[in-house]
């Protein structure tokens, strides 16, 4: 990547299998755009749900092993149409403290009564669930990402499926940085920890590994008839592009055909927790592609990121309000385009940080 005319290795992406500028995804945006053009000119509801929305709608119930999916315009708009659908005042939803931004807005959106539970700690959540509320709750929704954006960390999908059945309680799980990524298929972490069939809602986004736009929710017939007419950013948003659409279902096809990707992706990712684990850095939880390295103070982190531009690297550093206060990192984002001699540098220029 180039900044300021100066090109640096780029370790801040979200796009982990390489996809965005794969050709196979420009050729299938550039014959949609030949055949649709490219604003689909209204919400889904009027006219702007085409012929290639139901094809990728259709294509990712069957990539998620749901009853059907839906397609938002953005994963933001994904996470807080569908808890905001889901439950409103006279509910109650947990939500990790750690969720992304979308999750905790889709939760004050609702107007239900938020209980907010530590990171991971799926006992605490146990106590507050035990705790009904004196008004009795008419529904309940335990909301969780699957691989947290900034931690790099898996959540305890089984313990919390265990404690959705025992409440009954809803679950839903936000896959977007663990689409792609994790599990035999790609479908994510509740499918690496085997837990897929226990999960009522999944949400997921085609921005990051799929390098296209947007984002999805996958589930049962009902709960997509449900979200079509109850989801606002969904009733009343622009859809999406059909080209977007054809991105899309091109990178699903290349996830599907290619798993070394992922099994390379996540390989190399775990050789270089173990490098820079070994030089000292405080690397957290991570157990995935993206790796925190916890420095504490936002201006130590804005240090070092500039020491590593120096040498050639982008690194972003990463400070409140992303990250708690004393919490500040810098995110190292491994992807599927980095190689051998890539990561070499990074980890050498870490150790001489150290």
């Amino acid at each position: 990547m180039a900044v300021e005319g100066r090109e640096l290795l780029h370790f801040g992406s979200n796009d982990y299998l390489s996809l965005a500028a794969d050709p196979r995804l420009g050729d299938a945006v550039t014959e949609a755009v030949r055949r649709e053009g490219w604003g689909s000119g209204a919400s889904p509801l009027i006219l702007g749900h085409s012929g290639l929305h139901e094809r990728l709608e259709q294509r990712l119930a069957e990539f998620e092993g749901t009853e059907a999916a839906l397609v938002f315009s953005t994963g933001f708009a994904a996470n807080a149409g569908t808890i905001a659908a889901l439950v409103g005042p006279g509910d109650v939803v947990y939500t990790d403290r750690k969720n992304h931004a979308s999750l905790l807005d889709g939760c004050r959106l609702s107007r239900a009564d938020v209980r907010v539970y530590a990171h991971g700690d799926w006992r605490g959540l146990g106590r507050l669930l035990a705790r009904r509320p004196a008004s009795g709750a008419r529904r309940r929704l335990i909301v969780t990402d699957g691989l947290f954006s900034m931690d790099g960390d898996l959540a305890p999908l089984g313990p919390l499926a265990d404690l959705a059945e025992r409440h009954g309680a809803m679950l839903l799980v936000d896959e977007a940085h663990a689409t792609g990524v994790f599990g035999r298929l790609g479908r994510g972490v509740a499918e690496h920890l085997g837990v897929q069939g226990r999960i009522a809602v999944r949400v997921g986004t085609l921005s990051k590994a799929l390098g296209s736009v947007g984002g999805f929710v996958a589930g049962s017939r009902f709960l997509v008839a449900w979200l079509v007419n109850k989801a606002r950013p969904y009733v009343f948003s622009t859809a999406l592009p059909a080209a977007a659409c054809a991105a899309s279902l091109a990178a699903l096809e290349i996830v599907q055909a290619e798993p070394h990707r992922r099994e390379t992706l996540l390989a190399r990712a775990a050789a270089v927790r173990e490098q820079l684990a070994r030089q000292g850095w405080d690397l957290g939880r991570s157990a995935s592609q993206i790796i925190p390295v916890l420095v504490g103070e936002p201006q130590r982190a804005l240090q070092l990121s500039m020491a590593l531009s120096d040498r050639g690297l982008f690194v972003p550093a990463i400070r409140p309000p992303t990250v708690p206060e004393g919490e500040s990192c810098l995110r190292i984002s491994i992807t599927f385009g980095h190689d051998e001699s890539m990561l070499e540098r990074l980890t050498e220029a870490m150790g001489a940080l150290r």
